[in-house]
């Protein structure tokens, strides 16, 4: 193996893992910010299914009842509503529905460089919640051309999801979404 393949080999994972932060962040601060979701995101199944929606915008109508297809808050473009499952970043069907094996890395790497925290969830479960410079971070990124879609997109799901755990989310979307999820596991969503 080359040196020139292992720079752009971490290159690559580096760029990766950096718009999954970007993401995360975005989605941790809509929610936190959103009324009915006590000021944090409440749980690892919650953040994967409420990411889930964000990854998969075109299918968030169809699980969320408060969330109608045009909301312009969505973004959403023809292309996306005609193929609501081609998306950016595919997530795998796991056991309690879609997931991503790298919420671990990122939720650590967003602790670690002090924009997110950990909190007191419900029923022992984790929860995560702003600290003052990723909240300054995410507001700065939400009015950028690149990510303000993306903001407001996690806004528009935040605010369709308040008042509803981890759990019901997941019953939702294996409900509303029964043909899609009806898959082996680790296999891709697609």
């Amino acid at each position: 193996m080359s040196t020139a393949y292992d720079d752009l080999e971490l290159s690559l994972l580096r760029d990766d893992l950096a718009y999954h932060q970007a993401r995360v962040l975005l989605l941790v601060d809509a929610v936190s910010k959103a009324a009915g979701h006590a000021g944090k995101l409440d749980g690892l199944t919650k953040l994967a299914k409420l990411d889930f929606l964000l990854r998969y915008p075109a299918l968030a109508p169809q699980v969320l009842d408060n969330l109608p297809v045009f909301d312009p808050r969505l973004n959403l473009s023809r292309e996306e509503l005609a193929t609501p499952t081609e998306v950016e970043a595919p997530m795998v069907r796991y056991k309690y529905g879609p997931w991503d094996d790298r919420y671990y890395t990122v939720i650590g790497a967003l602790v670690g460089r002090g924009l997110l925290k950990y909190a007191r969830g419900r029923k022992g479960s984790v929860a995560l919640s702003m600290t003052k410079e990723g909240r300054r971070l995410s507001d700065q990124m939400g009015k950028s051309r690149d990510w303000k879609a993306l903001s407001e997109r996690s806004e528009a799901i935040a605010t369709a999801s308040a008042g509803m755990t981890g759990n019901s989310l997941k019953d939702l979307v294996y409900q509303r979404l029964e043909k899609l999820m009806d898959r082996p596991h680790r296999q891709v969503i697609k």
